[in-house]
């Protein structure tokens, strides 16, 4: 059961018949501002990237200079995030070779996905980007693919003005640890449990 000042707010009418909305503000005294976010989406369910990329246009709007780094993702799949960000002035890099369970020499995609990291890293510290997006770079962590103490130092001592997300499941401890948002994305329900297939424009 939900507890905390968003409780009643977050129930169903099912959870409980007197819901009724908030009237005492929930937010905190003495909020201040930040010069740079960390951002961390995890979690088994559908929308970490998703969500990054509703961050990447907010960030649009409001003239910053985004670059984007996608790592396990094939740049050979063209997906619409990657077409619409580029036509509005992202850098986009993609170091993806694909699903790892297709893969002939995970070796050779170990490599590039080390070649993906060495790019935002030196995106992140060149601090020309307000906002840099780092997709799926937690299975790099997990795999041991990347240095995980030499991703934690980058982000944490990244210049002051550059927001990052991370997106991708199982987020170690250590990048939670120094996030200042973490969203864990539940699966309740898929389509791929129904046997349906990733859908153009919903999905990718």
């Amino acid at each position: 059961m939900p507890t905390g000042p968003y409780a009643r707010w977050r129930m169903s009418p099912e959870q409980s018949p007197d819901a009724e909305p908030l009237t005492d503000d929930p937010r905190p005294d003495g909020l201040r501002s930040a010069t740079s976010l960390l951002l961390v989406h995890t979690g088994d369910g559908k929308g970490k990237s998703s969500s990054a990329f509703g961050v990447m246009l907010r960030a649009l709007a409001l003239d910053w200079k985004v670059a984007v780094v996608q790592f396990i993702k094939s740049g050979d799949w063209k997906v619409g995030e990657e077409q619409m960000g580029v036509q509005l002035g992202v850098d986009w890099n993609s170091f993806g070779d694909g699903f790892t369970w297709d893969s002939n020499n995970l070796e050779q995609d170990r490599a590039h996905a080390a070649e993906g990291w060495g790019r935002a890293k030196a995106l992140i510290e060149a601090g020309e980007h307000r906002l840099v997006i780092l997709d799926e770079l937690t299975y790099l962590c997990t795999w041991s693919w990347v240095d995980i103490d030499e991703v934690v130092s980058t982000l944490a001592n990244r210049p002051d003005h550059v927001n990052v997300v991370v997106t991708g499941r199982d987020a170690p401890q250590v990048l939670i640890d120094i996030a200042d948002t973490v969203t864990e994305m539940r699966e309740v329900k898929h389509a791929y449990q129904q046997g349906i297939r990733a859908k153009r424009g919903i999905d990718y």
